[in-house]
C-alpha cells in the first residue's frame, strides 16, 4: 500500500493537507485532482500526521496512520487562557512529598501524554526511565551525595558556589535534598550524538510535569541527579543506560504533603521588543 491513501469518495479537494504538510510533500496537480505525494516524498515524510489530523472528511491515510486511529479534538475541553494562565502561575515545585506511592498506572498515563510533546524533524528521540521503588530512589540519591563529598574535596569552588556541604550535612541529619524523599523519579534521555534528543528530552519532562500537575500530584525538577547522572561514573553505571546515552533531565514526583494557596510575585518579563 502507498504511504499516502486518499479517499476519493470522501475527499473534497479542499487542498489543506498540501497546506499544512511541513516539508510540503503534497500536491494537488489541478483543482480536479485529489492530493498525491510530490516525488520522492516516501523517503521525505516524518509521518508527523498533519494531512490526516487537519483533514475534515477523514480522507486521508498516510505510513498505515488512518484517521479512525486519530481521535478526535474536542474543543469544548480545551481551557480557556483565563484557566491556562493560573494555572501555569499557581504551578509550584513540590519538595515535600506523602509517604504515598502513585499507581503504576497514572504513571504509565503521563508517560503517554507526555510523548505527544514535540520533538525536531518528528523524530520522537525521547527514552524514559523509571525509578518506581522508593528505595532505589533513596539509593541514587545516596550516591548523589557521594558525588557531593567528592566534589567538595576536589571541586571546593564548584562545591561552595552550589552549597554542597549544606546537602550533605542535611543528609547526615536524615533529611534528603536530593531527591526530596519523593516516591519516584522519572529520567529522560537519549541518544548523545542526536542533536535533537537535548530539547526534545526537556519539552517531554516539561509537558510531563505539567500533566502531572493537572492530576493534583507535586513534581519537582531534580538538577542535583541530572548534573551527578553526568558526571559520577558510579551513579551512570547504576542507571545502565544503553551505549551512547545520557540523561537530559530528571523529575521527582509524588504526591504533594502540602497544597500552596497563593500564587507568589515574580519579576517582570525582561523583553526587547523590535
Amino acid at each position: 500500500m502507498s504511504p499516502l491513501a486518499v479517499d476519493q469518495d470522501k475527499c473534497k479537494r479542499d487542498a489543506l493537507c498540501t497546506a499544512v504538510c511541513p516539508l510540503g510533500l503534497i500536491e494537488m496537480r489541478t483543482l480536479e485532482s485529489h492530493p498525491s505525494w510530490i516525488e520522492g516524498a516516501e523517503d521525505l515524510c516524518i509521518n508527523c500526521g498533519h494531512c490526516v489530523c487537519v483533514c475534515p472528511s477523514a480522507a486521508l491515510t498516510v505510513s498505515e496512520m488512518t484517521p479512525e486511529q486519530c481521535p478526535e479534538i474536542r474543543q469544548a475541553l480545551f481551557p480557556s487562557y483565563e484557566q491556562l494562565d493560573h494555572f501555569l502561575r499557581g504551578r509550584r515545585s513540590t519538595r515535600n512529598f506523602r509517604n504515598q506511592p502513585v499507581e503504576h498506572e497514572a504513571l504509565a498515563s503521563l508517560l503517554q501524554t507526555a510523548s505527544f510533546a514535540p520533538s525536531g524533524h518528528n523524530s520522537q528521540p525521547v527514552h524514559w526511565l523509571v525509578i518506581e521503588h522508593r528505595a532505589e530512589v533513596t539509593r541514587l540519591s545516596a550516591m548523589v551525595i557521594n558525588w557531593m563529598r567528592e566534589a567538595i574535596e576536589k571541586t571546593p569552588e564548584i562545591a561552595g558556589a552550589f552549597h554542597f556541604d549544606r546537602v550533605v550535612a542535611a543528609w547526615e541529619r536524615g533529611q534528603d535534598r536530593v531527591l526530596r524523599g519523593a516516591p519516584h523519579l522519572i529520567v529522560a534521555h537519549g541518544d548523545a550524538s542526536q542533536r535533537a534528543s537535548q530539547p526534545a528530552c526537556i519539552i517531554a519532562l516539561t509537558h510531563l510535569e505539567l500533566a502531572a500537575t493537572a492530576r493534583g500530584l507535586g513534581v519537582c525538577w531534580a538538577g542535583y541527579f541530572n548534573t551527578a547522572a553526568n558526571q559520577y561514573r558510579p551513579l551512570m553505571d547504576a542507571l545502565e543506560l544503553p551505549a551512547g546515552h545520557q540523561t537530559f533531565g530528571a523529575l521527582m514526583i509524588g504526591h504533594r504533603k502540602y497544597q500552596y494557596v497563593r500564587v507568589p510575585l515574580r519579576n517582570e518579563p525582561r523583553v526587547r521588543w523590535r
